[in-house]
């Protein structure tokens, strides 16, 4: 399943326009504050999908059955310009278990690049609703790899892909590579450079989110 928060307008659509504006990216705290807000918005849509069970809650004036989330989430995400994102998400998963991986581009003299991962850390996935957050997903590399490592720690019974901004190449790509994932995206774009970044996309997330650049 697909979901796109710009297939219909919505206040969403001003966070995007944030991020993309390159005179409001010098902001790097504004910039964060926007990632966990889409954060936050694609964890309410993601809730939509969950199963629930229904409990009872004492009132001062009686007994009120409530449906609350039935399924153990796992919130992973990829440093480091995830963490902005993966802390919206917290703030409505709040009782959710985390992982965390640390994955980089190795770039060639030829202009190719290859996916390393160097640290990943996570619970037990068995049975879990695993939700992976990224705020870009470029060639779907970076997630593609992710996912395979992430399963040696189990297998979630539901994988949700989230990301701010996509290309259709990227999406393609793990619609072939893991087909039973849902994929939540803030907007769609289609374009990618020799380098594979995102056009016209936002830049590098990490970057202005933390304000340094990462080496090449």
């Amino acid at each position: 399943m697909l979901f796109n928060l710009s297939d219909q307008p919505s206040i969403a659509n001003q966070f995007i326009s944030e991020l993309r504006d390159f005179r409001l990216q010098k902001d790097s705290m504004r910039f964060r504050r926007n990632l966990e807000r889409i954060g936050e918005i694609l964890a309410y849509e993601i809730s939509k999908k969950l199963k629930y069970k229904t409990i009872k809650v004492e009132t001062q004036l009686g007994v009120a059955e409530v449906e609350v989330p039935a399924e153990q989430i796992v919130l992973a995400t990829i440093l480091r310009a995830g963490l902005p994102m993966h802390y919206g998400m917290l703030s409505f998963f709040d009782q959710a278990a985390n992982a965390f991986i640390s994955a980089y581009r190795m770039h060639h003299k030829d202009g190719s690049f290859e996916i390393r991962l160097e640290y990943l850390s996570a619970p037990d996935l068995n049975d879990k609703v695993l939700i992976l957050c990224d705020p870009m997903l470029a060639t779907g590399s970076s997630i593609d790899l992710t996912l395979r490592e992430l399963r040696r720690f189990g297998t979630p019974v539901k994988v949700h892909i989230a990301t701010v901004i996509a290309s259709t190449y990227g999406i393609q790509f793990l619609q072939r590579t893991h087909p039973d994932a849902d994929i939540w995206m803030g907007a769609l774009d289609e374009e990618l450079t020799a380098k594979s970044y995102i056009v016209p996309g936002l830049g590098d997330a990490g970057d202005l989110a933390f304000g340094s650049k990462e080496e090449e």
